[in-house]
């Protein structure tokens, strides 16, 4: 059946293939689900649609949870390469540099992914990896220096205070009647507007901003406290235990979330301080799961396509900028696409897009070729 349980000093299986379940969806599997189901119009096919794209501003999707659940699982693992580090007889100043080197190293990719070497600007310069850069390298820095508690202290505060800042400080250049929480109408743009370098993603308004930044940091800090309750010894918490109150925490996240939505709305391009609470739950849950069943219960048979990806995730985020995958799929899969019904033709490229990215990833694993940052 399932082989032996992962012991807690090697490398959880179950971070890998959740990492690999995130990074599906960015990969294509998102776009998948879409064209499939315009093949079935009705409430349904329209349901699974909306979660595999992000809301227009309020709002909660699935799509929504992807960033955040990666910068969750960045987090969570960085205690277990905190004790090899220690471990290996790293000092303070080692483990500063290292931390700055990997922010740095992920900013600079993100510029890369914008467009870095056409040379023309203004470019964008927020991203998707510079904000999990500078969020991941706070966390860390904070992780390492203050206990369980007070770091509790400091999510709270950074929650409570980013609520505070935009419910009272609307934008200065705001137009009138404009809604607080509204692009138009929040701190968070102005900030943008007056300090962000380079060309904003939506104009007035960046989501990967410098001030949506700063709840960012809390997630990544979460997921580091996540990891270090999994690093607690067997004799402490069991698996089955660890796994049980990651999910009753994961619903007590959600319900905060929820709740907090009625006053400070759940918004992923301003990184809410109730997107924050249900995303930590959606992450906590999923986690808690793939930990049950691959780490606690060792079923791990179905892991491989998922760990394939999630062990070069960066790898396929910077691959699919550079690497016309769908002009591969186009060339493969095109012939076959031209012979179906035209509703058909775009589910096939999409899988044959998809299976060439999958298979790209999978000749790196072979060679054990992995992207470190």
């Amino acid at each position: 059946m399932n082989e032996k349980p992962t012991p807690p000093s090697q490398r959880l299986l179950s971070l890998d293939a959740l990492r690999g379940f995130d990074m599906l969806f960015i990969m294509g599997f998102a776009g998948l689900v879409i064209v499939f189901c315009r093949l079935f119009p009705g409430d349904t096919s329209d349901f699974f649609i909306r979660m595999m794209q992000h809301p227009d501003w309020h709002g909660f999707s699935h799509h929504d949870t992807i960033f955040p659940l990666f910068l969750f699982i960045a987090g969570l693992s960085y205690p277990f390469s905190l004790q090899k580090q220690l471990s290996a007889g790293a000092t303070r100043g080692d483990l500063y540099r290292k931390i700055i080197r990997r922010g740095l190293l992920l900013i600079l990719f993100g510029l890369i992914y914008n467009g870095l070497f056409r040379f023309e600007w203004p470019m964008r310069t927020a991203s998707v990896l510079g904000r999990i850069g500078l969020a991941w390298a706070f966390a860390a820095i904070l992780f390492i220096n203050f206990r369980t508690r007070t770091r509790i202290g400091i999510v709270a505060v950074i929650l409570l205070g980013y609520w505070a800042l935009l419910a009272l400080v609307p934008a200065p250049d705001a137009p009138q009647g404009a809604d607080i929480y509204s692009m138009e109408g929040t701190i968070v743009g102005y900030v943008d507007r007056l300090l962000l370098p380079g060309r904003l993603l939506n104009r007035i308004f960046d989501p990967e901003g410098w001030l949506s930044t700063l709840p960012a940091i809390t997630t990544a800090m979460l997921g580091m406290m996540t990891g270090e309750f999994i690093r607690q010894p067997e004799s402490r918490f069991s698996g089955n235990r660890k796994a049980l109150f990651m999910a009753l925490a994961a619903v007590g996240f959600t319900l905060v979330g929820m709740l907090w939505d009625l006053s400070f709305p759940i918004n992923k391009k301003l990184w809410t301080s109730s997107f924050v609470c249900v995303v930590a739950g959606y992450s906590l849950g999923m986690f808690a799961l793939f930990y049950w069943l691959i780490d606690v219960r060792g079923y791990r048979r179905w892991v491989l396509p998922f760990q394939v990806i999630g062990l070069n995730s960066i790898t396929i985020y910077m691959a699919q900028r550079i690497v016309d995958f769908r002009g591969i799929a186009k060339f493969f899969f095109g012939g076959i696409a031209e012979k179906m019904p035209e509703a058909v033709a775009p589910v096939i490229i999409s899988i044959g897009y998809l299976l060439v990215s999958w298979l790209f990833l999978y000749f790196l694993y072979r060679k054990k070729i992995f992207l470190k940052v």
